[in-house]
Formats: structure tokens, sequence, C-alpha cells
């Protein structure tokens, strides 16, 4: 059973009240493990646990005065808890806990975009077994090449995001990492033991050397697999926009009741969802270039990181939890038109028939060359002639040298492109 989250649970998870909750919920690990080391009197840390609490207002108006936002969420803390909150971010420096809890923090938003992938690749299946053996015609450059499957596509889109959801799984892996080890990382005024409880409390590994932060490859990491998500995602969706023009018009994505397409052409149906997913991805792989910058900072740090990460990571986050959304829901109701993908076939005059008639003639003997210009000469004419390349080609006496009427008939056997097409699947879905 995959877990089902809400869009607006990524959206609280980067609140200022979700993050100064684990702010508070890595200081309460802190001082109870202090407690266990009998550094911390356990009245003192029965007070910190029933008291501990903030109050974001008060610590943006504090903040307004002291210009440091954990000194100011310290000093709400305080003002709950009382006397024993002397204790609380002992031999701590701020990082510690701003990185801690950053880990917490996309560690969850990890969770919901591996759930994000799992549904849509629960669709993506649903529609390429659907449209298995729905004959279409395969493109290069735009122009028609030869026949396959529309549920080859849905099948490509679905090992795509295999991939994508093996490389968040690793980024979560990756990004599962805290320190607690002071100014620049050599427990100075922490005992190691502190950050070892403490982070297996909390479910992280320790960043096995640490500066005064956790190291940005790590970041940036997630922040690189988040807009590889997103480049699929704009794959998929820049197709959907190709397959929609009206010229082509194979699939459409959905346009609802009382939905409008233009405010002056009341005819239009526009792939508006799919534009705004090709949009959105950019600005995600944008975010992945900041990530990059902060991998370089000054020494065992510098805060250049810091300011910028309080953008791309809340909104990376979000905006790839809402794509994965918003892409499920207008493949699940897709239209597809598979008569007009029939009706498309025919207008290439039977053309991306030629590669096997040009196998056909060096299998009676001629070379490579030869055969490609006879076969490129009559494929010229059915082109410019807008004739049917089958006819074309029997109509021609050099080509009824080698072959008979039969054999070319055999030759645009639509079945013989889709033949492999059970091998394919077996070996996205392993079950046939």
């Amino acid at each position: 059973m995959i877990p089902r989250y809400t869009r607006e649970e990524m959206g609280r998870l980067w609140t200022l009240e979700s993050k100064y909750q684990k702010w508070l919920e890595v200081e309460i690990a802190v001082c109870e493990a202090w407690a266990e080391l009998g550094e911390i009197p356990e009245d003192a840390l029965k007070v910190i646990k029933e008291k501990a609490g903030f109050d974001v207002n008060r610590i943006d108006e504090i903040e307004q005065t002291v210009k440091h936002d954990v000194i100011a969420f310290l000093t709400s803390v305080a003002e709950h808890v009382g006397p024993e909150s002397r204790y609380i971010h002992k031999g701590l420096t701020s990082s510690d806990i701003l990185d801690t809890a950053l880990a917490l923090l996309m560690r969850d938003a990890c969770d919901i975009i591996i759930s994000d992938i799992k549904a849509l690749l629960e669709v993506l299946k649903e529609q390429a077994l659907r449209y298995k053996e729905t004959p279409c015609m395969g493109r290069s450059h735009g122009v028609h090449a030869e026949p396959m499957t529309f549920g080859l596509k849905f099948a490509l889109w679905y090992e795509d995001m295999k991939r994508n959801l093996n490389r968040m799984e690793r980024a979560r892996e990756i990004i599962s990492v805290g320190k607690l080890s002071g100014a620049v990382g050599t427990f100075s005024n922490i005992p190691t033991e502190i950050e070892e409880k403490v982070l297996t409390r909390l479910g992280l590994k320790p960043e096995p050397v640490a500066t005064q932060v956790v190291q940005r490859d790590r970041h940036a990491e997630y922040l690189l697999t988040l807009s590889l998500i997103a480049a699929t995602i704009e794959k998929i969706a820049v197709e959907i926009r190709h397959l929609q023009r009206t010229e082509v018009l194979e699939a459409e994505e959905p346009f609802t009741k009382g939905q409008k397409g233009s405010s002056a052409m009341p005819h239009k149906r526009n792939p508006v969802g799919c534009e705004n997913l090709s949009g959105l991805a950019r600005v995600v792989r944008a975010n992945a270039l900041a990530a990059l910058e902060n991998v370089a900072l000054w020494h065992e740090r510098d805060i250049s990181h810091s300011s910028v990460e309080r953008v791309i990571i809340p909104d990376s986050s979000i905006l790839v939890d809402y794509m994965l959304n918003r892409l499920r829901g207008i493949l699940k109701g897709l239209h597809v038109y598979p008569e007009r993908m029939k009706e498309n076939m025919g207008r290439s005059f039977g053309l991306y028939n030629s590669q096997r008639v040009l196998l056909a003639l060096t299998e009676k003997g001629l070379t490579r060359e030869e055969a490609y210009q006879l076969v490129q000469r009559n494929a010229m004419r059915s082109w410019s002639e807008r004739l049917d390349f089958k006819d074309v080609l029997k109509q021609d006496e050099e080509i009824r040298k080698y072959l008979s009427d039969e054999e070319i008939e055999k030759i645009f056997d639509l079945g013989y492109y889709l033949r492999n097409i059970d091998f394919i699947f077996e070996r996205v879905f392993k079950e046939g």
C-alpha cells in the first residue's frame, strides 16, 4: 500500500511553525542526551520537556533586534521554559541545530515525493497496458519514422520514473545526515556521545567529517535529483503538447466542464497544464544550479548558502510535489484518439516501410548504396506526388526485377513492426 500525502502536507512542512518545531525537537533530544550523561538534572529535563515551546510572532519580534534567528528562537523558548532553559543549546553552535533539523525536513519531503512518484508509476503502468497494442506513428526529428504503439510511450516514461524513484531514495539517504560537533566540527564543547545518541534517536547518520556545517554537496544532490524529476516531467509534458497540436491531435490533456481556453477564441482547448509543467521545470533546474554554487564555502563555513537554501529547498520541494500530482491527473484523464493515430499513419503514404524495402533489396544481392538510391528515388516520388509508396514501388521496373508484388505486400505488414512489443513490456514490467 503506497502512503498518500495531500498537497497541503508539503506546504505545511516548510512553514516557520514546522521549521521551529524541528529545531525544538533537536534541542530537546540534545538535552535528553546530556541528561543520560548526568550533565543535566532529571528534574530540569522534565521541566524542559513539559514547558518547551515557542511563539512564531515573538521570534520575529526578537529577531528584529538581535538579527539572529536561532538566538531569537532560543529566547522565545527560554521565555516558555524559565530558569531551566540555561541547559538548552549546551555546547552547540547554531548550525548544529539548523542542519540537523533541515535534514529532518528534507527527509520528510523525500518521503512525500517518493510517495508521489510511486502514485505516478501506477498511472503510467495502467496507461501503458491500456494502450499496449494501440498502433501509432513513431517520429524522429518530428518526422514519421516507423510504427510503434502508444503504450510504449507510457512504458518509456515508467522506466524514466523508476530511475527517478531510485535517485530520490538515494537522495533521501544522502541528506539524512546531521551534525552536533560544535563550531568547526571538532567536538570542542560537546562529547562525541551526544551526537551519537541524538542522531540515533532522530534516525539520522552523523556527518563523518563536519566543519561548522553538513557539507553542501548533499543538499546539491537533493536539488539535482529534484531537477531530474522536473526534467522528466517536462519531457512527458512536451510530448503531450506536441500530440495535442491541431495537425496531430492524437492525445489531449483533460478539458473539464466549464473550462475556457481563450478569452478571445471560444473554440480553444489549450495544453495549459503541460505548458505550466514545462515552465515550472525551468525554475527547479535553475534552483539546482544555485545549490551547486552553495558547495564551495569559505574555510569551515560562511553563510552565503543560507539565504539561498531558504528559497530553493522549500520552493523546489513544493514545486516537484505539485508537478508530480498535476502530471498524474493529466495522464489519468488524458484523452487518447486511436483513430486519429491511424489516420496520421497514412499521411506519409506508407513511406515508413522504406527500411524494410531497403533490407529486402540487399537480401536480393544489391549493395546497400544501390538499394538506398533505388528506394530513396521512389520514396521522393511518393512524397512529392502524394502517391501510395507501395503502388509506386510496384510501378518501378527496376524494383520489379528484385521484388514481386507478393513480396512487396508482405513488406508492408504493420504487424512486423509490433511483433516485439511483448518482449519490451516484459522487460519493463517484469510480468508480461
